[in-house]
């Protein structure tokens, strides 16, 4: 039985066909590294847009071919990309053909399989990270304990807004992340049933870092 979600005005999980479309051909057994790499950086794209959609606009001045006229702009706002290594480095392209300018920090945690704690192993965050709206990425959102690690990392880092952007998330992990920061937004392009007795999301789609990387 999945839990509630104690917090539904910080969770945004996409419910867009071409998303529900796109995350079960992901599912699949079958489907391949890939279409399974290329279906995580459009679904990142996705989220992209969710995540951006309340960035201030400002009006500016353009010359058309037939005439001057006014038009928005994003006003000044920097964004940095920060994936969880390595999964979440499967999202990162999508997310720069959308906002090209945005650095790109890396925070390297992996989950150890005894304890089911994180373990960091390598951070790099630009160095203005403080001055800048940061979208945390991971495929997959399952117990948060990597997902709290590094979120505590980013705020001790000076960084106030944080979006973090997922592909598939269990209800436990959403709720450990949302207790953990009070601040921060969840984005999800699905929100799973519950965990299994071995911290994986049912149904899931698997260790998506091995089929990302294809190192099964």
């Amino acid at each position: 039985m999945s839990e509630p979600i104690v917090d539904t005005d910080r969770v945004h999980v996409l419910d867009h066909p071409l998303v529900q479309h796109k995350m079960a051909i992901l599912r699949r057994t079958e489907t391949g590294t890939k279409q399974f790499r290329e279906l995580i950086r459009e679904l990142a794209l996705f989220e992209g847009y969710e995540a951006t959609r309340d960035f201030p606009l400002e009006d500016i001045e353009v010359t058309t071919p037939l005439e001057t006229t006014s038009a928005k702009q994003i006003a000044g706002k920097k964004v940095a990309i920060v994936p969880i290594l390595r999964a979440g480095l499967g999202m990162v392209d999508g997310l720069l053909e959308l906002l090209p300018s945005a650095r790109v920090g890396h925070i390297g945690m992996f989950r150890d399989p005894k304890t089911k704690e994180p373990q960091p192993y390598y951070c790099k965050l630009p160095g203005d990270i403080e001055s800048r709206t940061v979208l945390l990425v991971d495929p997959m959102l399952a117990t948060g304990g990597s997902a709290n690690a590094a979120l505590d990392y980013l705020r001790k880092a000076g960084v106030k807004d944080i979006r973090f952007l997922v592909i598939d998330a269990a209800p436990e992990g959403v709720n450990a992340v949302l207790d953990h920061d009070s601040d921060v937004r969840i984005y999800a392009t699905s929100l799973d049933r519950q965990l299994n007795e071995n911290a994986y999301i049912l149904p899931g789609l698997g260790d998506a870092g091995d089929r990302i990387f294809g190192t099964f």
